[in-house]
């Protein structure tokens, strides 16, 4: 593949995720909830939580020059964000919005979570693209240059997932 395919397949993808996304919140809701999905929250918060001491040791081992190690750990902490993004979609394909109380005093605080979470979410989709393909394909300086950018927003987003859900849980309907 050459770096103008994989160029255009994740500008595809960094177009294509947040107008799924969207599209959940568009269509309507199915009158009965399967079962399983009141578990997707809980096992979003895992997968972000797991990630996070994935990337943390990530970065630990790359400082450390165990390239094979930080590699192995960033093909984790991309399938685990894979899956946290099915089990996301499947539990707002299905689940009914919980908001966060208005009379709770934590709520701007929450607000403030929640928006800069989901906005570096989708910044941060086309950079972790971008930086596994380089990683992949052994262009290291070019890997290296994003990363550094790309690395602090991930780990950003993955912490203030399972923020957002320690703050939300009490209020899930089930």
């Amino acid at each position: 593949m050459t770096d103008r395919q994989a160029f255009r397949i994740i500008t595809v993808i960094t177009i294509a995720i947040p107008a799924a996304v969207l599209a959940l919140y568009l269509i309507p809701k199915p009158d009965v909830v399967p079962n399983f999905v009141r578990h997707c929250p809980l096992l979003n918060a895992t997968l972000n939580g797991t990630c996070t001491l994935l990337l943390i040791s990530s970065y630990i081992a790359i400082r450390n020059k165990k390239v094979a190690i930080h590699r192995t750990l960033n093909i984790a902490a991309f399938t685990l964000s894979a899956l946290f993004l099915v089990s996301y979609v499947t539990y707002h394909l299905f689940g009914k919005e919980t908001l966060f109380p208005h009379d709770n005093p934590m709520r701007p605080v929450y607000l403030f979570i929640l928006a800069s979470h989901i906005t570096l979410s989708a910044i941060v989709l086309p950079m972790v693209l971008l930086t596994f393909y380089r990683g992949l394909t052994n262009q290291v300086i070019k890997h290296r240059k994003i990363a550094r950018w790309t690395m602090p927003i991930w780990l950003y987003v993955t912490i203030t997932g399972v923020v957002v859900y320690l703050m939300i849980s009490p209020y899930y309907p089930f």
